[in-house]
Order: C-alpha cells, then structure tokens, then sequence
C-alpha cells in the first residue's frame, strides 16, 4: 500500500515535461518510477522532462526504447528509461538486464511497469497517466518508501 498519494492534472504536454523536470531536479538515486498509462498519455513526455531536470545534455534526445527496451542517459545521475511494451515474460526481463538496473545507483524510469510483478519493487515512485482529453492528463503519485514520500511533498 502506498505511503502517499497526490493527483496532479497536467493542461498540455509541456505541463507534464515540466512536472518530470521538476522531479528529476528534486531526485536522489537510486531511484525507481514505475510509469503506468494508455499509449499515448504522457509517459515518454514526463521521461523527457525527468531527463532535463537530472541535468541530462540537450542533445540527447530523449525516445521511448519500445524497440532497444532499455536506453541509459548520463547527467547529475544516471538515468535508465526502461520500455516492458513488448516484453512477453519475465525471463525476457533477465535477458535485458533489468534486475542489474534495478541494483545500480541510478534513477530508473520502467514505461508499462504494471507488467513487473508487484513484489519486485519495494521502494519506488509509482506514477499513473490518465487521458482527460487531447492534452488535459491527470497524474497519480504514489510513494512506496521513504525517499518516495519525500520527493512528492516536496513537489508541494
């Protein structure tokens, strides 16, 4: 059960970079988000912004790694932006190293988390895209952990 919530409803696309950058400039590593979401409904948009505030170079451009599964970006941390879209089964997470991932000392950012098994994260920043309309999204933060709780409050 999740220490703590919060619902934050973006108005456009920009919104939701800016709330990923505001959490990649709050962020300790290591760090886990579970990103969850339709297609769609910003979860690569708030990457992105994730990736600006953890001071990730401009000209990285940041992409869903729908096909790669994983991309690693260095800044202030490094960051691995995990896509399981395609992924089949758990074996298929051994294969691309995710378990190593999640032992390292970097923020790890999983697209289509729900496919984890819900005890393989503990400590984590769940967080939940819902599609209002074409731009409106709102956002549920959900904090398992310690760290978890206190990045959200200082969102606030």
């Amino acid at each position: 059960m999740a220490n703590y919530k919060i619902k934050i409803t973006t108005h456009c696309r920009e919104e939701t970079h800016k709330l990923g950058q505001k959490i990649g400039a709050y962020i300790k590593a290591p760090a886990v988000i579970a990103l969850t979401g339709d297609l769609g409904s910003g979860k690569t948009a708030f990457v992105q912004g994730l990736a600006r505030g953890l001071e990730i170079p401009e000209e990285y451009y940041i992409t869903s790694p729908t096909f790669t599964l994983v991309n690693e970006y260095q800044g202030r941390f490094r960051l691995f932006h995990v896509d399981l879209y395609r992924l089949e089964n758990f074996i298929d997470l051994e294969e691309i190293g995710l378990y190593d991932i999640l032992d390292s000392d970097a923020v790890v950012a999983i697209e289509w988390a729900e496919k984890l098994s819900e005890n393989l994260l503990s400590n984590h920043l769940a967080i939940n895209f819902d599609i209002i309309d074409d731009q409106m999204r709102e956002i549920s933060l959900s904090a398992y952990g310690h760290d978890a709780v206190i990045l959200i409050k200082a969102l606030r």
